[in-house]
Formats: C-alpha cells, sequence, structure tokens
C-alpha cells in the first residue's frame, strides 16, 4: 500500500490520530507534527504538538485537557515559583522528564527527527511521528506592535490578543524533515488533521516545498474542519481566521486550503456550507466530526480513509 500522509497540530488532530491509527496500517502511516510551537524554558526544548500527539497515542494523555500527562504532579512548578520564577506554562514533573530526555538528545548532536523517534520508542508508540523540520521555525503573532512568541500570545496571554499578522520566523531557510516530501509524492491518501489553518498547519506550508508539493501529489487530499457552526472546538482557530480577513467557517476552511485540497470533511452542523465548498472544486462529506470518545475517533478516522 502506498503511504497516508498525516499533517498534525493540536488536540484535535491527535484525537484523529488515535483513531487512523486503528485504522491505517502502522507501516502505512506518517505522522508529519507541527513545531511551529517550539520553544526554549527553563533551558529546555519543549515540542508541545508533538508531545499531545505521543501522549494521546502512548494512552497517558490527560483526556480532560487534551494535553499533559495523566495524574501529572506539579511540584517542580511549586518549587520555582517559590524561588520567583514565572510559571505561567504549565510543565507537569512526568512531562518534564520528557524535554529534559529530549533537550538532552539534541545536545548531543541528535536531530529533532532522532530525539522524537527515541522518545516514541521509549513510550512504546508504534506509529511514526516526525517533525515538520529538524530546522527552527518559530511561529510568531503580532497584535498591535507587540511581536509575541507562539506560547506567549497562546498560553500566557490566553489567546485574548486581536491577531493583525502571524509570520513563521526562519521558514524560509527551513526544509522538510527528511523523507517527508517523498511521502508526499508517493502518498494514495494526505489527511489534514482538524488542527488550526493559520497556527498549526501553515508553519508547515511555510517551509520551502511544502505546499508545492501537496500541489503536486496525486493523493487524494483529506481534511477534517476544526470549525464546527462557526466556532473552533478547542484554541482560537476561529478568532485567528476572522482577524485576519478569513471566513471563520468551514467553507472559510476549504477556502483556505482550496489550492491543494481534494476533499473536505464537514460535521452536521455545517451542512449548509457544501454547496459553496463544492463551487470551489472541493468535495464535500458531511458527518458528525466533534470526537467524544475513542469511539468516536475511530467512527471519524474510517471517513477519513475512504471518502
Amino acid at each position: 500500500m502506498r503511504p497516508v500522509v498525516a499533517l498534525a497540530g493540536g488536540v484535535g488532530a491527535a484525537k484523529l490520530l488515535r483513531g487512523l491509527v486503528q485504522v491505517v496500517p502502522l507501516d502505512d502511516l506518517l505522522i508529519v507534527g507541527n513545531t511551529g510551537d517550539d520553544f526554549e524554558l527553563y533551558g529546555l526544548h519543549i515540542s508541545p504538538d508533538l508531545d499531545i500527539i505521543m501522549y494521546t497515542l502512548a494512552g497517558i494523555v490527560d483526556e480532560a485537557k487534551g494535553y499533559g500527562v495523566a495524574g501529572d504532579t506539579f511540584h517542580f512548578l511549586d518549587m520555582l515559583k517559590r524561588l520567583g520564577f514565572e510559571t505561567w506554562f504549565g510543565l507537569g514533573d512526568r512531562d518534564l522528564a520528557v524535554h529534559v530526555v529530549r533537550t538532552e538528545m539534541l545536545g548531543r548532536g541528535m536531530t529533532l527527527s532522532q530525539a522524537t523517534a527515541e522518545l516514541c520508542r521509549m513510550l512504546h508508540v508504534k506509529a511514526k511521528l516526525v517533525p515538520m523540520s529538524n530546522d527552527p521555525v518559530r511561529t510568531k503573532v503580532l497584535t498591535g506592535q507587540l511581536r509575541l512568541d507562539f506560547q506567549e500570545y497562546f498560553v500566557k496571554r490566553r489567546a485574548e490578543d486581536v491577531v493583525s499578522s502571524v509570520v513563521y520566523e526562519g521558514c524560509e531557510r527551513a526544509k522538510p524533515a527528511p523523507g517527508v516530501l517523498e511521502a508526499i509524492e508517493r502518498a494514495e491518501r494526505i489527511v489534514i488533521c482538524p488542527s488550526n489553518p493559520v497556527l498549526s498547519v501553515s508553519p508547515m506550508l511555510s517551509i520551502p516545498g511544502f505546499r508545492d508539493g501537496l500541489r503536486q501529489s496525486n493523493a487524494c487530499v483529506v481534511g477534517v474542519s476544526p470549525i464546527v457552526g462557526g466556532k473552533a472546538l478547542k484554541g482560537p482557530a476561529d478568532k485567528v481566521m476572522a482577524s485576519l480577513g478569513f471566513e471563520a467557517s468551514a467553507y472559510g476552511v476549504a477556502k483556505f486550503y482550496e489550492d491543494f485540497l481534494d476533499h473536505l470533511i464537514i460535521d452536521n452542523a455545517d451542512e449548509p456550507h457544501r454547496t459553496s465548498i463544492e463551487t470551489l472544486g472541493v468535495k464535500a462529506t458531511v458527518t458528525d466530526t466533534v470526537m467524544r470518545s475513542a469511539e468516536d475517533s475511530v467512527r471519524l478516522a474510517k471517513v477519513v480513509a475512504n471518502v
């Protein structure tokens, strides 16, 4: 079988992937994770989107939050606060161990792809997960006169700022991780997970060769809309799209990806958008896209794999 490539970032992507790994043979699946959210804190290299995917597929994610490790404690942060440090980023103690190990690996000269593969092995994640690039690409959010690191905008300031622009610092010098473009070229199906188009998927598309690879691939490119009834199920996708001049709707998602998207899966609530989506040359399938359980993830993954 030819490969299935999934472009992923955030909680929605992780929920879909926990179903996709049950539907697609693991040897045929490549998950490409967004690293535009990566940053350094307390001297550690943190890769939030890669970690959300790893923890979810390892069965250890905090289900209530959709990120972090279930049952984690926060003694490390408590002590940092006592020492006078800012503690706005909620690093749990078990979560911290992963960042320490990743940072140590990178310090020994491993690439982010190699470190990610090793962490997946340690966590018994059998699916192949790679970062979008081994080179640093950092999402920066412009609001008013401020240029914010993504995590500062999203976590520290709770995504309350009006976004005037988003830039992907370093993208022009970055290269896709080894094997990614080759997998896209050979793929039978490419899945755009229900991730924030601007903040989770566009960092990948900003890397030279990435978007062209999607345009030129003979694969069926299938997306799942992260917008349901005009609202993001989690995160600020609707607000960010609207502030940047995109329609915050299932149609807006189709329009955002129209140069390479073949098929968009939308929620029952967005059935009225079907006709307008299909005027873009994008097929639309209407179903329940809200994943409240692992069973929902498998059900939606079957739709993604078979439309």
